[in-house]
């Protein structure tokens, strides 16, 4: 059957996609809190680590998935398919079900998605106030956000797609301690960080509806780390971001490439709009350019011992 209008064949889009943040905000707004429902179910079914890692989605062929997650001496997982428009439950005795992603409230979304899982025989319980938002509504009681429109949303996950490849390629030139490239649900930004070795002082927290020993535990270390976030009202257009906790001095006035890349003193963070890489005649350069030596800024002027944590690139499929 012929495709639907709003559901793009995949080859239509450019690797690098517009992605207007006005076009797209309701849809965003939506998305962002069923990511949320979706990633504190794997939260409250995993062992903690570091940092908060048991609880991001990753970048899958087809959308955002959870990975397996425990229940007992089963696991499931939870993908929302961006392709197909719908979001997949699979448990590891066989059993399935799947839920259409269409416009439709959060707590319609909620109730669904916890009634599939009962079917599953995969109870679950979860907080429902969402984190990392000022004056949210409970996931049960969100009848207020019910926008989806599948263009953006296949749209949006593209952008992931080459974001979560580049990102990777950026990770492999580190030899210390980093992060996989992960989905933080809560900012709704994909993200990977390197860590120096050394403690840092604690964090001040202040995050909306975000417990600050969450932040501490999560910036205990030295870091530098890089994102891509769509954006916000105050940020109204996608972009990447690299930033240092705790930030050495001298880190605002650093040279990070490229051009268009700019310290934000509201922010403490470096941002480069996302059209300054997706125009540029190569955006994987582009983009390496600004994680390479936002890096290097940060963890020159820190003073980490760089000979004992990097190494060169290496190609693909080699040691």
């Amino acid at each position: 059957m012929p495709p639907s209008p709003s559901s793009p064949e995949p080859s239509v889009q450019p690797a690098w996609p517009e992605l207007p943040l006005g076009e797209w905000k309701d849809t965003y707004a939506t998305l962002h809190l069923w990511t949320q429902i979706v990633g504190k179910i794997r939260l409250v079914q995993s062992p903690w680590l570091n940092h908060s890692w048991h609880v991001p989605l990753y970048v899958s062929a087809r959308g955002l998935a959870t990975s397996a997650i425990p229940h007992g001496t089963r696991s499931f997982e939870v993908e929302f398919d961006f392709i197909d428009h719908c979001l997949q439950l699979r448990s590891s005795d066989g059993r399935t079900a799947t839920m259409p992603l269409r416009p439709r409230p959060v707590a319609d979304f909620y109730q669904e998605l916890f009634a599939r899982l009962a079917d599953l025989d995969l109870p679950v319980k979860i907080n429902t106030m969402p984190n990392e938002m000022v004056a949210p509504l409970p996931f049960d009681q969100d009848h207020v956000h019910a926008s989806y429109d599948p263009a953006h949303a296949h749209r949006f996950w593209q952008v992931l797609v080459q974001v979560d490849r580049v990102f990777k390629q950026f990770r492999a030139a580190f030899l210390g301690k980093s992060s996989p490239v992960h989905f933080f649900w809560g900012a709704f930004d994909l993200a990977v960080t390197r860590f120096s070795g050394a403690q840092a002082p604690a964090h001040p927290g202040g995050i909306p509806n975000c417990p600050d020993w969450v932040m501490r535990e999560a910036y205990s270390h030295e870091v530098a780390s890089c994102g891509f976030w769509p954006g916000s009202e105050d940020l109204p257009y996608p972009a990447f971001y690299a930033y240092a906790y705790p930030e050495p001095p001298g880190y605002s006035n650093a040279a990070v490439l490229p051009a268009q890349a700019a310290y934000d003193a509201t922010l403490h963070e470096f941002i480069l709009p996302y059209d300054a890489v997706r125009t540029a005649p190569s955006p994987d350069a582009a983009l390496l350019d600004f994680l390479q030596s936002s890096y290097e800024a940060a963890a020159g002027l820190a003073g980490w011992n760089r000979a004992a944590l990097e190494r060169l690139p290496v190609p693909i499929g080699r040691p």
